[in-house]
């Protein structure tokens, strides 16, 4: 993973002391509330319903032990003693004291960390997949290109001030696990007729009141033009996109406002007066980023041994052999698995991870892996490098934790945003709904039946849940100064990405747990074999659905 040098550590200690003085100012009454705002925002802090909330920055997922040990650290001395771990891969703090911020941003410095443009309108933390490096279906690690794209949009004064937030995704493998389609700028490394290996470029993606799915502006750009093309991108959106209504201020609206023939040759225009400018890289700058990821020292497995003993361990214990099918996956090593740990406990605020449990990842990390931790677009983590041989002894440290739970891409494994229990924007609370969910279809062999299935639920029309990208997704709405849940259905992140379909009004909170039964129910009635959820609401349409949710009761 990429490590500080001199010159970034200093950058981030300086906005630490820059920030402090902010924070100072405005506690003695030098600074308005108006002033303080964009401050603070640079600094990744909001003032939400209850207390402020502090969005650490997680650069592409990547935390190491040390990292992972002062977040638990923090959570115990500034906040409630857990953490909250966010679609973009980032480290959500939901209680900490206005005060104390600065001296919690100030301990962040010391493990290289900061929570710089988690938020404001600029360029947010870059995303990517949760497997990069270790996907037996990448094209190639898309992590080196993440972090120079974070080097170049850190700070960079150009874009600071944009006409809203501006997120970017990358994707190097065969299946899309970076939601590519649904961001500002998609990026997906792809082969030419020669094998070459450059960048799809897509553009025009977004949820919120507007969801959209991105277009292609280029089907494939040299690895040098890279932040060439960003940039014309930027600037043209920077130059032409709305500033004077916030919702129609995204990247989104200027692409559907100009269309997308025009707003690429818009882009090819300011591309003439940078392409092959100060920004294009060398193959010397790539190399170095690449330098940054490279395989560790893997050991040289007999993977068919292994095999063998795991698939006997499975045998004896089925428990343990259903946590191994569904929550690891194949390696491109021989005898290692990627692992990933469902925080989706019943009972738990999906994303939510105790101290504790972030002390114990650590230490696992450093026991079965190479130090390193990943946070994932689903609301988990991952050690993806752990012996094949390891596993067993893995899984029964995390039943202690409570974080075995065989879920992972079930209806259980749900995103869901903090909603009205925290959020000051929210219409609803989301996290009671995901309980009742959890609570209702807790039997592991239904969920398997049901195969793969994505619940996204959002607490307004932010979408921070992705709910527009869900298989079933949920959205909290306000119908005069009542909570009510919107549902809607055949979303995908893939890379056939879909807008799912609003199924019809909105229920109640109560009622949540019997429309998804309902939902489920239709399903199955109406799947044919081997069918998941979405290809069958892509078979039949959404009208069956509509019509047993909402056929009067006998």
């Amino acid at each position: 993973m990429y490590v500080y040098d001199e010159y970034d550590q200093k950058i981030v200690d300086e906005r630490v002391a820059q920030y402090r003085d902010q924070t100072e100012r405005f506690l003695a009454g030098k600074l308005t509330d108006a002033e303080f705002l964009p401050l603070r925002l640079q600094n990744g802090l909001y003032v939400q319903r209850l207390a402020p909330m502090l969005r650490i920055a997680v650069p592409y997922g990547l935390l190491n032990s040390t990292q992972l040990r002062k977040i638990a650290q923090i959570t115990r001395d500034y906040d409630k003693g857990y953490a909250h771990i966010s679609t973009r891969q980032n480290i959500q703090l939901n209680w900490p004291e206005l005060a104390e911020v600065p001296d919690l941003l100030a301990e962040l410095a010391t493990v290289q960390m900061h929570a710089i443009q988690t938020s404001g309108n600029c360029i947010r933390n870059t995303t990517t997949d949760q497997f990069a490096g270790v996907a037996a279906d990448e094209l190639e690690d898309p992590r080196p290109y993440c972090e120079i794209i974070r080097q170049w949009s850190t700070l960079h004064p150009e874009f600071a001030f944009l006409p809203r937030k501006f997120k970017i995704a990358v994707c190097g493998s065969a299946e899309d696990r970076a939601a590519i389609h649904a961001h500002d700028i998609g990026l997906e490394l792809v082969a030419n007729g020669a094998g070459e290996v450059g960048f799809k470029v897509l553009v025009g993606g977004g949820l919120g009141r507007t969801p959209v799915i991105g277009q292609a502006i280029c089907e494939w750009l040299e690895k040098k033009h890279l932040l060439t093309y960003l940039e014309a991108i930027l600037r043209v959106y920077n130059q032409h996109g709305r500033r004077d209504n916030k919702y129609k201020a995204r990247i989104k609206i200027l692409v559907k406002a100009m269309g997308t023939d025009a707003f690429r040759e818009a882009v090819e225009q300011e591309w003439v007066h940078l392409k092959e400018g100060p920004t294009t890289l060398t193959e010397e700058e790539i190399s170095r980023a690449c330098g940054f990821f490279v395989a560790p020292d893997y050991r040289e497995l007999d993977a068919e041994e292994q095999n063998s003993q795991l698939q006997s361990q499975c045998d004896a214990e089925p428990i343990f052999g259903n946590w191994v099918k569904r929550n690891t996956r194949e390696h491109r090593v021989a005898g290692y698995r990627a692992v990933t740990i469902s925080l989706k406990a019943t009972g738990y605020a999906p994303g939510d991870i105790t101290d504790a449990q972030l002390d114990l990842m650590a230490d696992l990390a450093d026991q079965y892996t190479f130090g390193e931790i990943r946070s994932t677009h689903q609301q988990n983590l991952v050690l993806a490098d752990v012996e094949t041989a390891q596993l067993y002894s893995l899984w029964q440290q995390l039943q202690g934790a409570g974080l075995a739970t065989a879920n992972i891409g079930y209806l259980t494994d749900m995103i869901c945003c903090p909603g009205g229990d925290y959020c000051s924007l929210a219409n609803a609370k989301s996290l009671p709904v995901a309980e009742a969910i959890q609570a209702r279809f807790d039997d592991l062999d239904y969920l398997y039946d049901l195969g793969p299935l994505e619940l996204n639920i959002s607490g307004c029309m932010n979408a921070c849940g992705h709910h527009h990208i869900g298989h079933i997704g949920i959205l909290g709405v306000d119908k005069k100064g009542q909570e009510f849940y919107q549902v809607c259905l055949g979303g995908s992140q893939s890379k056939e990405a879909s807008i799912a379909k609003i199924l019809g009004p909105s229920f109640k909170q109560e009622d949540m747990p019997d429309v998804i039964e309902k939902i489920l129910d239709t399903f199955l009635g109406l799947r044919q074999e081997q069918e998941t959820f979405l290809d069958t609401y892509r078979r039949v349409g959404i009208d069956p659905f509509k019509e047993r949710v909402y056929a009067p009761a006998n």
